[in-house]
């Protein structure tokens, strides 16, 4: 489940490229094996062998198991891609040892200070630990995102002569290491507390789902439920991905895994290659914002906020599944436009029969939801539904397959954790840098004062920032940092906090499908053999309501069911229509109408921007074109169309 923390996706590459095999492939496993094993014994408690460390010395085990894997499953350049060089080895057994030795003296660190002032083993191991997680996200992440974590790893070396509100408390180069290594506000800060105490279960469940094949089995159902209907195949896509999605948690694995399946379909029955590939990459990108699981930042969110999960999960449900609406709104009012037909009844699958051999994944995601809301036990609900999942995947396999299903399951899960350490290791740095300076505030003070009364600028200011920094880095590092400088301006001004905090999220998200970067929408348009940039751009288009989403919580938190239930039934309503408004402008076709002329595509158009303004009046303007619209094609006697 590691979200857009991957230019290269992390996948299922290292059995593709061969990277991961021989020894390095035994060495994940057995590295995964005894690190999972360490993360079941302490998030249940179980004291095996009477082993129990303190949180910090467990999140340090967590490095010296997991760390290690990023150096032999992620080459350090693309000549390595099938090998894994002498000096992978020496950097795994670097982290390891380094992992190992300030997990066995976190109570001296905690006790002793030592992230004050340390003796010199310690602080020597604590610059090799911040060397090791810079190369570490620089395989995981990229360069780019290895220079914005390099400058703030520095940072505090050089605060004391910064202008303005840059200024900050200085740090000696030992101070500084001892700081990001042994502090508990960088390397095991929020980001890493994060994944240790509760994001790794659902990433054992990501992969579980992955390799017990409840990808096809989803597929399956979307195919069943609406391949035949109109332009069934883009349906199909959407629901799918949103399904798998919002249980992985991960954009570009969903968009290669699905889209393989989902972008030819569409092509073959009408759609063109560009709309095609905009279609999966969006469906994609909202499946990392769908709950249950949604993305690793969600888990990160609640952390940050101090609130359970499940109050993210639940304030990030109507938005989502808005946004889903209009994908499904815009491919069904394409097809009708076009006149496209969905599949051949023999090429879709039985519902029951579907329903008959998945019934484990609706098993597993009910209990999930169900120990999320009901038993309210996060860290451990993900173990349980991941155990059923595997549990029917081994029984359903015979023989030598069964013993390769734990295998395949114990080193995707080491290396899909793996890279989310590798990321958020080297995110850290920032969030420590920010907190041991102390200009974290103070740039969220500058931001307030320069926006001054004027929350709209606000708003701006901050939508720009993290569409900016989410070109550049990933989702995790542009929420984590502008969690710490933005979000509190947010606050400041009067906005509701969990909205402000989803504002920051959703705008991170839109670089996935807008051009230049666009991962996801590039992705898709591989898989479809249509222009990148084309393909992005009909993406940005498609998915043009993300952009509108986090104004209209922001400003109306009832979408995020904070307020009375005839407020929030209002506001859902009021944004449902609005949503149908704006999809039938783009894709210029109204159910009972037909195709729309141009200035029947610009009044709903108007419409739809009015309703979601949160005012009565200009309620009152969307239901005037919508009257407009329809009223003079009765006028005209014009024949409607059917649904």
């Amino acid at each position: 489940m590691s979200e857009r923390d991957t230019p290269v996706p992390a996948d299922w590459g290292w059995q593709r490229s061969g990277r991961v095999s021989g020894p390095a492939w035994f060495a994940c496993l057995v590295l995964s094996a005894v690190g999972l094993t360490s993360a079941v014994n302490q998030i249940f408690n179980l004291q095996i062998l009477g082993f129990a460390p303190i949180s910090t010395g467990y999140y340090y085990l967590l490095i010296a198991f997991f760390l290690p894997i990023v150096f032999l499953a992620f080459p350090a350049r693309a000549s390595d891609a099938v090998r894994v060089g002498w000096y992978d080895w020496l950097l795994a057994a670097a982290v390891m040892a380094a992992g190992l030795y300030l997990s066995a003296n976190a109570r001296n660190i905690l006790s002793m200070g030592w992230d004050l002032l340390a003796p010199p083993m310690p602080t020597a191991i604590s610059g090799l630990l911040v060397l090791l997680a810079l190369e570490g996200v620089r395989r995981c992440g990229g360069a780019a995102l290895l220079a914005i974590c390099a400058v703030f790893a520095v940072y505090p070396l050089f605060a004391g002569s910064m202008p303005g509100f840059l200024w900050g408390s200085q740090y000696t180069l030992p101070e500084t290491a001892r700081a990001h290594a042994m502090g508990v506000e960088s390397i095991i800060g929020i980001p890493m507390r994060v994944v240790s105490d509760l994001l790794i279960g659902f990433l054992v469940f990501g992969v579980a789902l992955t390799v017990s094949g409840g990808g096809d089995f989803f597929m399956k159902l979307a195919t069943a439920l609406l391949g035949g209907s109109r332009g069934g195949p883009a349906k199909v896509a959407i629901l799918s991905s949103g399904f798998f999605g919002s249980l992985s948690g991960s954009v570009i694995s969903n968009v290669l895994s699905t889209g393989s399946m989902t972008i030819p379909t569409m092509k073959r029955c009408g759609y063109p290659p560009a709309y095609a590939g905009a279609v999966e990459a969006c469906a994609s990108t909202g499946g990392a914002l769908m709950p249950p699981v949604m993305g690793a930042v969600a888990f990160i969110m609640a952390s940050f906020l101090n609130v359970p999960y499940v109050e993210v999960m639940t304030a990030a449900a109507v938005p989502a599944l808005l946004f889903y609406a209009v994908l499904l709104l815009q491919a069904d009012g394409y097809a009708a436009r076009v006149g496209l037909r969905g599949l051949p009844r023999g090429e879709l699958p039985s519902l029951l029969g579907t329903l008959r051999d998945g019934w484990v994944y609706l098993f597993s995601l009910a209990l999930l939801v169900y120990l999320l809301l009901v038993e309210n036990i996060e860290s451990m609900a993900p173990f349980y539904a991941a155990a059923v999942l595997i549990v029917t995947a081994v029984f359903l396999r015979r023989g030598a397959g069964r013993l390769q299903v734990l295998l395949d399951f114990l080193v995707q899960t080491g290396i899909n954790i793996a890279h989310l350490i590798g990321i958020l290791a080297g995110i850290g740095l920032i969030v420590g840098a920010l907190s041991i300076t102390g200009v974290g505030n103070a740039f969220s003070r500058e931001l307030v004062q320069y926006a001054g009364d004027s929350v709209v600028l606000l708003l701006v200011l901050g939508a720009a920032t993290s569409f900016i920094l989410g070109m550049g880095m990933t989702v995790s590092a542009c929420y984590i940092f502008l969690a710490i400088v933005l979000a509190p301006a947010l606050v400041q001004s009067g906005l509701d906090t969990m909205a402000s905090h989803l504002f920051i999220l959703y705008w991170g998200m839109l670089s996935y499908i807008t051009p230049p970067v666009a991962l996801a929408a590039v992705a898709a348009a591989g898989i479809a053999k249509a222009p990148a940039m084309v393909t992005g751009m009909m993406a940005m288009r498609l998915g043009l309501v993300l952009f509108l989403l986090p104004f209209m919580f922001v400003y109306n938190p009832a979408l995020i069911l904070k307020g009375s239930l005839i407020d929030v039934a209002l506001a859902v309503t009021t944004a449902l229509a609005a949503v149908w408004m704006l999809s039938s402008a783009f894709e210029r076709y109204l159910y009972f109408v037909g195709p729309l002329r141009l200035w029947h595509a610009l009044v709903m158009l108007i419409g739809g921007f009015a309703l979601m303004v949160p005012e009565h009046r200009s309620d009152l303007i969307g239901l005037v074109a919508l009257t407009l619209v329809y009223g003079e094609r009765l006028l005209l006697a014009r024949k409607p169309h059917a649904l």
